[in-house]
């Protein structure tokens, strides 16, 4: 198997799920629940494109003989991948519907409680570490680097763990700050008890 075949394998990974984790990024920015039921919906075909990727990338290098470094690409971002599979998907699903309830007034503004659980880290950062781990897999495909042993891999590793860490953060402060403004609501409007003198 050639390099362009690795590259376009890898890459096709890549750009799937790079695609999903700019999307769900911008997943809880929605203003109306109609834009926040159409955002997810996208969100589910590209995750289910980047699932299809990581099939094909099996079967594309059984069928083509010859030695392929794609299934080495495709291992680095197959962990998170698995996550956003099985937990991510399911919050997915239920901010989609959610969402999905306001069908009959589309121009509803997203309330915030559906905007917090779209910014849910279980969502957005395995989608985004899972771009980011495809991207880092490209050079493998492209065979300038070599694993296992190669100090260009650990490098990259310490980068990718050091961005995991950021996004982590990043999306963490996102979603307690939108919970605190889903919860704010409540607070206010507690009836005030009078007080017998």
């Amino acid at each position: 198997m050639d390099i362009a075949a690795d590259l376009i394998l890898a890459g096709a990974l890549a750009v799937a799920w790079l695609a999903a984790g700019l999307v769900a990024d911008a997943l809880p920015g929605a203003r109306t629940a109609r834009d926040l039921r159409r955002r997810a919906g996208h969100l589910t075909w590209l995750v289910a494109a980047g699932a299809a990727v990581f099939v094909a990338v099996p079967l594309v290098t059984w069928v083509i003989p010859g030695v392929s470094n794609a299934p080495a690409a495709a291992l680095l971002p197959a962990v998170p991948a698995l996550i956003v599979l099985t937990l991510g998907v399911r919050r997915l699903g239920q901010v989609r519907r959610g969402a999905g309830a306001f069908a009959t007034a589309p121009h509803t503004p997203a309330p915030p409680a559906l905007r917090a659980a779209a910014a849910h880290p279980l969502i957005l950062v395995p989608m985004q570490v899972t771009g980011l781990a495809a991207l880092v897999g490209l050079p493998i495909a492209a065979g300038l680097v070599e694993i296992p042993g190669a100090d260009v891999a650990g490098i990259a590793i310490t980068v990718v763990g050091a961005a995991v860490v950021a996004i982590g953060v990043r999306a963490a402060v996102r979603h307690s700050r939108l919970s605190l403004l889903a919860l704010a609501p409540i607070g206010r409007s507690r009836p005030r008890v009078p007080v017998s003198r």
